[in-house]
């Protein structure tokens, strides 16, 4: 009863306090009703911009949350997002960056610089706010906001990626109200943003609904809302694009892609992924402290059984026949995509079962009579290997590892399970082998801080590791090609590091997939790529894909209802709702708070 009551004063007062809206046709020609609807094969982490890392949740931040600054479209470079220019001391400890005028929150409040200010000063003080991100931070010594327009970043030491902070920022008008950042689920309609879009609805498990923000400093999308709807797996979220119940699909698989070749009025885009997709064996998983944590086989914490079993994967059947030929061997850390900073070992570990075996001999590793190899102390080697429960791409190259590591006399168990529970379980050290992958970022620093001790969870489990690796000589190498301006010296720091992680062979690179993605031609004559040539739709490091849609006529007329005079009165409504009915708003998110996918 509270909850209409409250729904009802919103909307009286909105009735009477905003003033008149201007139409759509006074604002420039926008099609109306035009709705751009995303099949979407994975779950979503988090809302929580603090806490939410995975590639679902990150495309929804990028379109409603701004950035310091983005990469463009074109070719990655680094251009201007909400910091309009910049400016470094001699030194290069301290930035500053002055933010661009006249933005505004989805609520009507001013961006400043005092939320940039209020965001970073967050992820450096609460551990909870630092999982998804902190690796931004981490260097910060102080960050201040002088005045409403100048931001001030003072960093211990030079720090090469002050140009690639793509942290989201929140308003701190409402984020100051969340006490345990680590508990909120930030699901409570409309969620306040300055980007293109607005969310203003969350279905768990079914689908996440962004409005069109007509207020958008670089002007309103072409699109009046952008669904992302979930399906289980990438055959349902295919046939709906059959049936036209959906606009874009990504994640294909070969087979599918294949098969739309010539379906009318859907077109394919293939392009080179970002992606790394991995093979995590358990070194020996601690935590921040060096406190053991997880059930990973002793086993594999001897760098010669990881070796070994490198030896015994082929890569390019996995490629040959779990990507139908669309992608790449893998060896380095970082994708071909970013051809500067790629590293291909000169020496790789080819695909050589007599060598795995004998290998594994001289490391004291023998059969037993059963076939199986066991310890030195006697405990067989049995490994349960981790996998995505819905990818089918996972359950191939498990069958195919599993089949292999028999040969070598080690027993493989596969585990498919939830995207949430690989993730749980990864952080955790609870497993022996698992999938992982992250698609890397123009600058390479995110993805090579995943693999420092600094990176491990804390003994609470926050944190966002990858192969949960403690090396001092990585550790040492990542913190010179942090500090390195010179774009040769940096470059050839980032391939020794490349060159450390191969070594270790704590996370083997099988390959490179490509992005395989489909969307409606009917619906939507064109997206804006990145980068331009070989680019991708969705995943993007950027809204561009969405924001720069162009729907056709039958798209603008087969969905109706939403237009941009209602956007603003529905976003005008919110922040009357925020400010005289705040203490409720809070009550609420704090009741809904375990409600956190």
């Amino acid at each position: 009863m509270r909850r209409r009551l409250v729904a009802l004063g919103a909307a009286l007062l909105v009735g009477l306090l905003l003033p008149a809206p201007v139409s759509a046709q006074e604002d420039g020609e926008r099609p109306e009703g035009a709705a751009l609807r995303v099949g979407l094969q994975q779950q979503i982490d988090s809302l929580n911009p603090f806490l939410g890392y995975s590639l679902a949740a990150t495309d929804i931040f990028r379109a409603i949350y701004p950035t310091l600054t983005t990469y463009n479209a074109n070719d990655f470079g680094v251009e201007p997002e909400l910091a309009e220019w910049w400016e470094s001391t001699p030194d290069k400890l301290t930035w500053t960056f002055h933010i661009r005028p006249g933005v505004t929150w989805s609520d009507g409040r001013p961006v400043t610089a005092r939320d940039a200010a209020y965001t970073f000063n967050r992820m450096m003080t609460d551990p909870a706010a630092a999982t998804a991100n902190g690796n931004f931070v981490e260097n910060f010594e102080t960050v201040t906001a002088p005045d409403d327009a100048t931001l001030v970043i003072r960093t211990r030491t030079p720090q090469a990626t002050m140009l690639a902070i793509d942290a989201p920022i929140v308003p701190e008008h409402v984020w100051s109200q969340v006490t345990d950042v680590a508990n909120f689920a930030n699901d409570q309609m409309p969620i306040v943003g300055s980007g293109p879009y607005v969310l203003t609805d969350h279905r768990a498990e079914q689908d996440v609904t962004l409005t069109a923000n007509p207020q958008f400093w670089r002007g309103a999308p072409k699109v009046s809302e952008l669904q992302f709807i979930q399906y289980k797996n990438s055959d349902a979220a295919v046939q709906a694009l059959r049936k036209g119940d959906v606009d874009v699909v990504q994640k294909l698989t070969p087979a599918q892609f294949d098969a739309l070749a010539d379906q009318p009025d859907i077109n394919q885009v293939k392009g080179q992924g970002r992606r790394f997709y991995e093979m995590i064996l358990n070194p020996g998983a601690t935590n921040s402290e060096n406190q053991p944590i997880g059930t990973g086989h002793p086993a594999l914490t001897d760098v010669r059984v990881r070796r070994a079993i490198e030896h015994g994967i082929d890569r390019q059947v996995l490629v040959d026949r779990v990507l139908g030929g669309y992608g790449q061997v893998g060896g380095g850390y970082l994708p071909p995509i970013f051809e500067d900073y790629h590293w291909t070992p000169p020496q790789p570990r080819t695909f050589d079962p007599a060598t795995a075996n004998r290998m594994l001999d001289e490391a004291g590793y023998t059969r037993g009579p059963d076939g199986i190899r066991r310890t030195p102390q006697g405990e067989p080697l049995n490994f349960d290997f981790v996998l995505h429960g819905d990818e089918s791409m996972d359950s191939q190259v498990g069958e195919f590892v599993k089949r292999w590591l028999a040969d070598l006399g080690i027993t493989v168990e596969l585990q498919p399970v939830s995207d949430n529970q690989l993730n749980d379980r990864t952080t955790a050290g609870d497993f022996d082998m698992v999938i992982s992958g992250w698609s890397a970022n123009p600058d390479p620093d995110y993805v090579l801080r995943l693999q420092t001790c600094g990176a491990r969870p804390t003994p609470d489990g926050n944190g966002t590791p990858d192969t949960l690796q403690c090396d001092p000589v990585y550790d040492d190498l990542y913190t010179k090609q942090l500090a390195e301006f010179d774009p040769a010296k940096r470059i050839d720091l980032v391939k020794q590091l490349q060159e450390r992680f191969h070594d270790q062979a704590t996370g083997l690179v099988l390959f490179y997939a490509n992005s395989l993605e489909a969307h409606r031609g009917d619906r939507y004559a064109g997206f804006t790529l990145q980068p331009a040539s070989n680019g991708v739709i969705t995943g993007q490091q950027g809204y561009w894909g969405y924001y720069g849609a162009e729907p056709t006529e039958q798209a603008i007329k087969g969905t109706g209802g939403t237009n941009y005079t209602t956007v603003a009165w529905v976003l005008g409504g919110a922040v009357v709702l925020v400010v005289l009915v705040g203490l409720v708003v809070v009550a609420r998110r704090r009741a809904t708070a375990d409600d956190r996918e």
